[in-house]
Order: C-alpha cells, then sequence, then structure tokens
C-alpha cells in the first residue's frame, strides 16, 4: 500500500477528527436512532431515517480516516531544508500581477487552499518540486497558463 505523506500538523487534524467522530459523533446518533426508534413505526420515522444516514456518513467517515491515518507517514518540515519539497512554505509573486501569494505544500488529505495548503498533486505544487529562490515557473491550470517568480522558501 502507497504511503500517505502529511504534516505533524495535518496529522493532527485528522487524529482529532476521528477523536471527535468515535467520543462524541458516534454516541450521539446511537442515542437519536434509540429515542427515534421508541416513536415507533419506522417507516415514516423521519427522525428515524435521518438518523441512520448521518450514522452511515459518520461511519464512512471514521473508516476513511482510519484508513487515511494508518498508512500515513508523517513528514517533519523543520527538519527540512534545500529546494522545494513536500512541507516547504514557499512565497511566490504572479509574474503577470505582482500579486504574492505563500503556500505550504502539503498531502492531499491536508489541502486546503483557502488556508494556503496546496495539494502536492496540484499542477502549481508540481510544477515547483526542485525548484530553488529566484526560479521562475510555468504552470499550466485549467484556468490557463500563470508564470511565478519564487520569492522564498521555508521549512517551519
Amino acid at each position: 500500500m502507497e504511503k500517505i505523506l502529511l504534516t505533524r500538523a495535518g496529522f493532527d487534524q485528522l487524529d482529532e477528527e476521528l477523536r471527535q467522530l468515535r467520543g462524541v459523533e458516534r454516541p450521539s446518533v446511537i442515542r437519536a436512532i434509540a429515542e427515534a426508534r421508541e416513536h415507533g413505526d419506522l417507516s415514516e420515522n423521519a427522525e428515524y431515517h435521518a438518523a441512520r444516514e448521518k450514522q452511515s456518513f459518520i461511519e464512512g467517515r471514521i473508516k476513511e480516516l482510519e484508513a487515511i491515518i494508518g498508512r500515513a507517514e508523517v513528514i517533519d518540515p523543520a527538519k527540512l531544508s534545500g529546494s522545494i519539497k513536500f512541507g516547504a512554505t514557499v512565497r511566490l509573486v504572479d509574474e503577470d500581477t505582482d500579486e504574492e501569494k505563500t503556500y505550504q505544500i502539503v498531502g492531499e488529505h491536508e489541502a486546503d487552499l483557502e488556508r494556503g495548503l496546496l495539494n502536492i498533486r496540484s499542477p502549481l505544487a508540481r510544477a515547483l518540486i526542485g525548484k530553488e529562490e529566484g526560479d521562475s515557473v510555468e504552470v499550466v491550470t485549467p484556468g490557463g497558463g500563470k508564470s511565478y517568480e519564487i520569492l522564498t522558501i521555508r521549512y517551519q
């Protein structure tokens, strides 16, 4: 099985979600199902069906998280240096608009562009891997081509 790369922060976030689902959400939905059963006829009991649907989602997410955590390889970016690789925090400038952006390259299960966490499998991350400060990269995205200059690389 292929290892799943995660930063420590990403691993901890997924682990906390798993603990929340097991310790809070699962017992809560089990109680909701029991209460809904007490209302009688299950065929027309919307509360029961909603609780069962929620239980199905929770159990599926628990299985997914267990699989991810079981195959996780946690990488500590603070122990890395050099050219861009997994875990790097990269500050870029768009060569067309002069807009600066900062991204950390992370695994796909912790990626969140709104928080500056860039999926290592994304076109931009793939273009950045192996590059140095001062290099320019051309990225073909679904929205067209973009050019970026790498301003800084940090490992923290």
